[in-house]
């Protein structure tokens, strides 16, 4: 079969989309707290024939920078975060086909009741559900869930292995067909097809057994996003999708080749991982109209913005060093946030220490420039994504907005059709459950044990 890219939306329950200035867009709604302002992006997306809209997600609004979240709110920096799963459900009554993924943190909840809510929401949704698994990432989700201090980086990928093999264990603990119902015979289900899991490791102890039947795609798809070392080898034993921040085409083709060859290691399908690449689309019914259209956007973010963001990512209060004075190694060294980044300006910078300004001027973190762009009419946007597609850069594309929900209006309208004309994108989805449109097969009960 040609292979065919991987659309997702890049979704936020919050007041802005992953583009902190788009509540500032002149055209974007503002009704965020609504169920129908999520119903709206669900039909957007389902319309563009998406495979799935995915909510990213912090357990605390952005209030590192300053020790304070006056900024946060004042500025309105992803200040309100509503909990995702609840608007999946929404969403997933307003929509048929659509994939419908979130983040739930493997370091602050526990495994049995991660698995229950995303098997019930598969059950809900027919199979379309996927588990974005993260471990957090700073020391205000920490304080939010009742804890000083995060984790240590390396320390919270063992954890999450750990997490993943109860959760995996529990969503096995019903055998298909287990569910008779049988009112002549009383029988309802077979008790040799539902099982205990008994686990007892070094973090978890989890008995069982399981209370949610398996789903018509067996169980979620598994969604992960590290890009350090220790992030993408927990990756390629477990993701079936990752979400990738690749910030140049030459790089894109390095990492992906790198990330496929460690999950063939670990003895997996690389084929049957889909990495897809965050990614900014303007599109217009003209290059002109598309550029007058960033110019506007690029006019929107503040510098507060990407300081605010960049000590939330890297758990660093970056109020406190000088926007130009280098950081020394021992400093980057005791950040326990997101390790990718710094690793990125590590290979950009080769041996000069970074200051403040480096991290925002690389990382562009908190602007409209922190994921590649691809700008103009329907045919250079489609372009653009054809050339990442085509020469494996990505297997599919995470579109974040520039605005909420035009966007995804404009990309499904405009983008979309092109796409599908030169057999990149799907006509229509391939069956019912978010597996079958992704081209993967259903589970069958232990095989992620193989890997493990």
């Amino acid at each position: 079969m040609t292979r065919q890219m991987t659309l997702v939306g890049f979704l936020q329950a919050q007041n802005c989309s992953n583009f902190v200035g788009s509540w500032r867009h002149p055209e974007a709604a503002q009704d965020f707290t609504s169920a129908e302002y999520y119903r709206r992006i669900g039909r957007a997306l389902e319309a563009g024939k998406f495979h799935l809209g995915f909510f990213d997600d912090r357990l605390a609004m952005p209030d590192l920078f300053a020790g304070d979240h006056a900024h946060t709110v004042a500025n309105g920096i992803r200040c309100v975060k509503m909990d995702p799963i609840t608007i999946l459900t929404v969403m997933g009554m307003a929509t048929e086909k659509l994939g419908l993924g979130s983040t739930f943190s493997t370091t602050y909840y526990e495994p049995f009741h991660v698995a229950r809510v995303f098997a019930t929401l598969d059950l809900m949704t027919g199979g379309r559900a996927a588990w974005n698994v993260v471990t957090s990432m700073n020391d205000g989700e920490a304080r939010n869930m009742g804890h000083n201090s995060h984790q240590d980086h390396d320390r919270r990928y063992d954890r999450a292995d750990e997490f993943m093999e109860v959760v995996m264990g529990h969503w096995d603990s019903w055998e298909d067909g287990a569910i008779v119902a049988d009112r002549e015979t009383g029988l309802f289900a077979h008790p040799d097809k539902v099982h205990r899991l008994d686990h007892k490791g070094e973090f978890f102890q989890s008995r069982g057994p399981f209370t949610v039947p398996r789903s018509d795609q067996g169980h979620p798809v598994i969604i992960q996003a590290g890009q350090s070392g220790r992030g993408t080898s927990f990756a390629a034993r477990w993701a079936e999708c990752v979400f990738v921040a690749y910030h140049s085409f030459d790089r894109a083709k390095i990492d992906y080749a790198a990330l496929k060859a460690k999950v063939a290691a670990v003895g997996r399908n690389p084929e049957e991982m889909q990495v897809c690449a965050g990614v900014y689309p303007v599109v217009a019914e003209t290059r002109a109209e598309a550029e007058d259209k960033v110019a506007l956007i690029d006019k929107l973010p503040k510098e507060i913005d990407s300081l605010s963001l960049l000590s939330e990512v890297l758990n660093f209060d970056f109020s406190k060093q000088p926007i130009d004075k280098p950081f020394t190694q021992e400093e980057l060294d005791s950040w326990t946030g997101v390790q990718g980044s710094r690793d990125r300006l590590k290979r950009e910078l080769g041996n000069r220490m970074p200051t403040p300004r480096d991290f925002i001027d690389i990382t562009r973190r908190g602007t409209f420039h922190d994921h590649p762009r691809f700008i103009g009419s329907p045919k250079d946007v489609a372009d653009g994504l054809e050339e990442w597609f085509v020469n494996r850069a990505c297997d599919g594309f995470v579109i974040a907005a520039s605005h909420v929900p035009g966007t995804y209006d404009d990309f499904s309208r405009l983008v979309v059709p092109e796409l599908q004309r030169r057999g990149l994108h799907h006509l229509d989805y391939k069956g019912t459950t978010l597996r079958e449109n992704l081209g993967l097969a259903r589970p069958e009960v232990g095989s992620w044990r193989k890997y493990s």
